[in-house]
């Protein structure tokens, strides 16, 4: 290994991904290692891409959007063009994840009212019980 490109063992280890990953990573074309025979040689530009990768997959972007992100970074003015694409699909997800935690907050109160009934609920029958 050079300073430059890493091994697929130094790259599961470094980014805490399976030698799976990475090979459905490059099957979906989203990196291009170096090949020698049989080895595959991960260059920076694939440490970065990977970097993206996960860190979109964390957010919830799905492998299109990802991709999409990844190309934009090869076009002219690519950078600029890529972060105002990662800012608009950003905000949407964000209103997503924003929306989702309104309905899971939700569903938690409603459960623990109903788990609140219920705990009132086996009081009343221990009661009687005891009574009766």
């Amino acid at each position: 290994m050079t300073e430059d490109t890493m091994t697929i063992r130094e790259m599961c280890d470094a980014f805490n991904v399976t030698p799976r990953t990475l090979r459905f990573y490059e099957s979906k074309e989203l990196l291009n290692p170096v090949r020698e025979g049989q080895k595959r040689l991960y260059t920076r530009r694939d440490r970065g891409r990977l970097t993206l990768i996960l860190r979109g997959k964390r957010f919830g972007f799905s492998l299109e959007q990802i991709r999409q992100l990844l190309a934009l970074y090869d076009v002219d003015g690519g950078q600029e063009a890529q972060h105002r694409e990662a800012h608009a699909i950003g905000c949407e997800r964000l209103a997503d994840m924003e929306r989702q935690r309104a309905e899971l907050d939700e569903a938690i109160r409603e459960l623990k009212q109903q788990l609140s009934w219920c705990e009132e609920k086996l009081a009343e029958f221990a009661r009687t019980a005891r009574t009766g």
